[in-house]
C-alpha cells in the first residue's frame, strides 16, 4: 500500500527452506512410477544439501546408502557425520569423482556453486537416476539432451547459461523440455519411468516471499517481534 518494509528478515534458512520444499516437492512426484530411491547422492554438501536432505526426509524419504562429493574434503567429512547421524545404519560413501557418485546413485542432488558444467558423459547417467539439478549449472548439455527434462518455470530457467540454457543455445529450440513441476503437479504430464529425469529449479521470488509471510505471521502470532519505534524518520512526504 505505502512501499514502506514492514518487516526485515534474515533470509539464509528462508531461501534454503523454499529451496529444499521445492526439491523435495519434485523428487517425490517427478519418482512416482519408478522404485523408491535406497541409494542418494549429494554432489555439493553445503546448507542447501543439508536443508534438501532434512526436507526429503520429513516427508517420509529414508536411503540405504549416501553417496557424497565435495571439492572440499572437510564438506565432505562435515556432512558425512550430519548424515552418519541423520540416518543410522546407511552406508556413507565419500566419492573421488561426480561420475562414480552418480553411478552409485538412483537420486542425485546437485548442490554445488559450479559455474559451468563439469558432468560431461551421459553414460553416467545409463541406469536412468532421477536428477535434482537445484545448482543449475553441472550438467553438460550432452547430458541434459540425453535426459527427460523439467523446469519450475520455462523462462526463469532458459537464462544466465543454466545447462538447460546452454542445451537451448546449442538446439536453437526447447524441445527437449518435457514440462514444468506444475504440468506434473497437475497432471498434464506424467514423467517417464524408464528415462534419466533431470528438474532444474531456477528458483522463483515468490516462494521466498511465501515462506517469508508464514515466518513472519507465525513470529507476530507468537509475539516474539522486535519492533524499532520510528524507524522511519519520513513517513510523509511532503511533511
Amino acid at each position: 500500500d505505502t512501499g514502506y518494509p514492514f518487516a526485515c528478515l534474515e533470509s539464509s534458512v528462508i531461501s534454503a527452506t523454499r529451496t529444499a520444499a521445492s526439491a523435495a516437492l519434485a523428487a517425490d512426484h517427478l519418482s512416482r512410477g519408478r522404485p523408491a530411491p535406497r541409494r542418494v547422492g549429494f554432489v555439493g554438501t553445503g546448507l542447501i544439501a543439508r536443508y534438501i536432505h532434512t526436507y526429503l526426509s520429513a516427508t517420509g524419504w529414508s536411503f540405504e546408502e549416501i553417496g557424497i562429493h565435495d571439492l572440499s574434503g572437510e564438506h565432505a567429512a562435515g556432512f558425512g557425520e550430519y548424515a552418519a547421524e541423520a540416518e543410522p545404519g546407511a552406508k556413507i560413501t565419500v566419492h573421488t569423482d561426480a561420475d562414480g557418485l552418480i553411478r552409485a546413485s538412483d537420486l542425485v542432488v546437485f548442490a554445488t556453486v559450479a559455474a559451468e558444467p563439469h558432468v560431461h558423459d551421459p553414460a553416467a547417467f545409463a541406469h536412468h537416476p532421477l536428477v535434482l539439478n537445484v545448482s543449475l549449472r553441472d550438467l553438460s548439455p550432452d547430458v541434459v539432451l540425453s535426459a527427460a527434462n523439467f523446469v519450475d518455470d520455462v523462462e526463469h530457467c532458459l537464462k544466465a547459461d543454466t545447462s538447460p540454457h546452454l542445451a537451448e543455445q546449442r538446439t536453437g529450440h526447447r524441445d527437449f523440455l518435457d514440462g514444468t513441476l506444475d504440468d506434473v503437479l497437475a497432471g498434464r504430464v506424467r514423467p517417464p519411468t524408464d528415462r534419466t529425469v533431470i528438474f532444474s529449479p531456477f528458483g522463483l521470488g515468490v516462494l521466498d516471499l511465501a515462506v517469508g509471510r508464514f515466518v513472519y505471521e507465525e513470529v507476530v502470532a507468537r509475539g516474539e517481534q522486535l519492533v524499532v519505534p520510528d524507524f522511519f524518520a519520513e513517513l510523509r512526504r511532503y511533511g
